[in-house]
């Protein structure tokens, strides 16, 4: 009799028979055991600035130690890291970094947190798991940025060992993620909202896709849920979109389109919304929600200013949500 095994990690549930492969394709059925291709391999290495993650209120202008393999259990048509994401293991050029060694080297080259991203992470989760545990014995933050297509079991599992996440809310209609991502809107909702309630640091990311998401009405929507659900406190990072993978077709998100997004999200109570890759935009900063001072001034990734102490405004006293310490 030919066993069949669901894999219960993320929402797709996929039933392999022995052999196969789930949607992630790293995930695979041998000897009757469901076992994971994509551990200790990482395909991307890299050192990054906390702020590209986006995260803007973990750390400000520290090192965060990088890590991806292949695979990834969403198909996005506009995925800037389609190379990676919707490749095999197989065919990507990886190292050989086993969960020690990432923290040693994180450690090593001065960074203060691991960040697990590029793809995403939910699908080498146990190599996340084991590495995130060693991280935090070592005083170093885990950082996960992901699209939150996870079951609520294994992320429960995993949130004690995380600090900051940036979970990418790709649009607020069920439609659209079934339309851009062949996904459903609910898990990520219930992704987002799991992490803050078992304490992690969380910062959302919505990417403006011209004629997909770009509509005031999804915006405020996407906002309202935000604000309602998460808190004023949730830092809400806007992204401009470049043409890439299978929307070449469109058109870089304009700076209009940006702006209106950014002042809707200001005018619905949000303390902290951001517009990203657009370097220069005033929407890069972190303005205080009490006396409206710039708190921090960045150009992209760099900061140029910062009037942050001991988590407070320095000209008001006026407490900033966010990881300020380690």
């Amino acid at each position: 009799m030919n066993k069949i095994i669901e894999c219960e990690l993320c929402p797709r549930h996929c039933r392999l028979a022995e052999g196969e492969r789930g949607d992630c394709r790293v995930r695979i059925h041998l000897d009757g055991e469901l076992k994971t291709l994509a551990y200790a391999n990482p395909c991307s290495v890299h050192i990054d600035p906390i702020e590209k993650k986006p995260l803007y209120h973990v750390l400000p202008t520290s090192g965060s130690f990088s890590i991806a393999t292949a695979g990834c259990n969403l198909h996005c048509k506009y995925c800037q890291n389609w190379q990676i994401s919707q490749r095999p293991p197989e065919e990507t050029q990886n190292y050989e970094l086993s969960p020690e060694a990432v923290v040693r080297e994180a450690l090593s080259s001065g960074c203060r947190s691991i960040a697990y991203t590029y793809s995403d992470p939910i699908i080498f989760y146990e190599y996340v798991y084991d590495t995130a545990r060693l991280a935090k014995d070592k005083g170093l933050l885990n950082v996960f940025v992901t699209a939150g297509y996870i079951e609520q079991p294994p992320l429960k599992k995993l949130c004690p060992y995380l600090d900051a996440a940036n979970v990418d809310l790709k649009g607020i209609t069920d439609e659209f993620y079934q339309s851009m991502s062949d996904a459903h809107l609910k898990p990520v909702q219930d992704c987002i909202l799991t992490m803050k309630r078992l304490g992690v640091w969380v910062e959302i990311t919505n990417l403006v896709v011209p004629t997909w998401n770009d509509s005031p009405g999804d915006v405020r929507a996407l906002v309202r849920w935000v604000k309602e659900s998460c808190g004023a406190d949730t830092p809400l990072h806007f992204s401009k979109f470049s043409p890439m993978h299978q929307l070449k077709n469109l058109p870089p998100t304009p700076v209009s389109t940006l702006d209106m997004a950014w002042e809707i999200a200001k005018s619905e109570g949000l303390h902290y919304a951001y517009i990203g890759n657009i370097p220069g935009h005033p929407g890069n900063n972190t303005y205080c929600p009490g006396c409206k001072n710039i708190l921090i001034k960045r150009i992209g990734y760099t900061i140029t200013e910062n009037h942050l102490a001991d988590g407070r405004c320095e000209f008001c006293q006026h407490p900033i949500a966010g990881i300020w310490t380690r």
